[in-house]
């Protein structure tokens, strides 16, 4: 067991559905141009969302903590100490007069990508830092809570609350990629040992026949606005011209993908991009990460461990080549990040999210609601949108400029949140974002197409 929670202060078959008409709410370019605001910043929830982060630590060995599985995975010990990195060099090193950093070597050991701060420890050796040790770590985010506390409790102007509310979202993204790291790890040894038993999953529900929702075209407005947080790659809210499409009611299936596959998807070069063929050729992918065969039947490991593979609930772990080629081969396309949004305008956040504790994708009992369902929680869907920026993208100021922007090339985008993303941290303007090949993260796609 790891160390607790540190004490802080009080703290089949397609039917067309009936079109649904182009709804937009409109802003004006000077509304778009505003500051958002921050006069109610939940600097309160600062204790909430740190002790969820040790709570999915609970269950994890010291020796659990260490090693790093692969270049785009951290150690579990890393992502403790990053996430307090954070606040101690953004807030407490400029906000907080007389503040002594807690060990001076930290300010590299634990940076990530913030050249602008200075230099990082290389990203592909994290897993070597057996020191500091982890009971070393937990008294550093020990001391940079105490003294966060008595800044948040002395109050803070705008600046510092919105600087700690991006910190707030920061550490969330991390308990998702932890346990992403987590899972990826405990596939490599072969005892292939469960994270957590978690929550029974609720038991698999017949979730239909693929149907399909029709989306007349028009103008739609699509971005966060000027109110509530949000990062600066969902700004501005901005008008797009989006044409007629249809959208899937729900994800592609495990099932459906097995046909894929039975269908010799994985040997067909006519269904792959070109990097896809060559990837897929390269690392000898015949199926998606985490399915295994075993005496003739799919088996798939998951924070669980293994499991059977249930054909109901829908697929995870797939690149976005791997979409991409099944959406040709079944006559479709992915969606447009545009389209996901403008579909998304009417549909509640609402879904299996990381509070959950299910950790797996859950089925949908179908029911004909004429909205699409899972568009929030259990997988991310993967986009035919190239991650750039918005017309009018502006960074924000000084270092923290560096944590979306740089990353506008190479990437494709992700919506919706999935079974490890915190509840409260999705919205319907959030752009995920990854480099196709990639499928350690819960990744799953749904089908669109064009009207006409």
């Amino acid at each position: 067991m790891l160390p607790h929670s540190v004490a802080l202060g009080p703290f089949g078959r397609c039917v067309m559905m009936s079109v649904v008409p182009l709804q937009t709410v409109c802003m004006s370019s000077v509304e778009n141009q505003r500051k958002p605001d921050a006069r109610a910043r939940p600097t309160a929830n600062y204790e909430s969302v740190r002790r969820t982060t040790e709570r999915l630590c609970e269950d994890l060995s010291p020796e659990d903590c260490v090693p790093q599985s692969m270049l785009y995975a951290s150690p579990v010990k890393w992502h403790i100490a990053h996430v307090t990195w954070f606040f101690e060099t953004f807030v407490l090193e400029t906000k907080l007069p007389g503040y002594q950093p807690f060990h001076p070597q930290y300010r590299i050991l634990f940076n990530s990508y913030y050249n602008t701060v200075g230099a990082q420890h290389p990203r592909p050796l994290r897993g070597l830092l057996t020191r500091p040790s982890l009971t070393t770590v937990f008294d550093y985010r020990r001391h940079v809570d105490d003294h966060m506390m008595t800044l948040i409790e002395g109050g803070v102007d705008e600046d510092t609350a919105d600087v700690i509310e991006l910190g707030l979202h920061h550490e969330q993204q991390h308990q998702e990629l932890l346990l992403m790291d987590v899972k990826h790890l405990f596939y490599a040894n072969p005892m292939r040992p469960a994270y957590r038993r978690g929550k029974p999953q609720r038991p698999s529900r017949e979730p239909g026949a693929l149907k399909w929702l029709d989306y007349e075209g028009g103008v739609a407005d699509i971005g966060a606005g000027c109110r509530g947080f949000a990062f600066d790659n969902e700004r501005p809210r901005h008008s797009v011209l989006i044409d007629g499409f249809a959208l899937a009611n729900r994800p592609i299936l495990n099932g459906e993908f097995r046909h894929f596959i039975d269908d010799d998807g994985y040997r067909r070069p006519e269904l792959w991009l070109s990097d896809g063929w060559d990837r897929i050729r390269d690392e000898q992918w015949s199926a998606p990460l985490y399915w295994e065969q075993s005496d003739g039947e799919w088996q798939v490991f998951t924070l669980c461990g293994m499991q059977r593979l249930d054909d109901a609930r829908p697929l995870v772990h797939c690149s976005y080549y791997e979409a991409d080629a099944y959406a040709r081969w079944a006559g479709a396309r992915l969606p447009t990040e545009a389209e996901w949004e403008r579909a998304a305008a009417d549909v509640p956040i609402e879904g299996n999210f990381l509070e959950d504790e299910e950790f797996a994708p859950n089925s949908v009992e179908a029911v004909a609601t004429g909205r699409p369902r899972q568009l929030f929680g259990d997988v991310w869907e993967w986009t035919q949108s190239p991650y750039t920026p918005y017309p009018g993208y502006l960074p924000v100021a000084g270092a923290l400029g560096e944590y979306n922007g740089k990353f506008m090339c190479n990437q494709m985008v992700l919506r919706g949140g999935a079974c490890v993303s915190p509840r409260l941290h999705v919205r319907k303007t959030y752009r995920n974002f990854f480099p196709p090949e990639l499928r350690w993260q819960f990744g799953g796609f749904r089908l669109a197409r064009d009207l006409g």
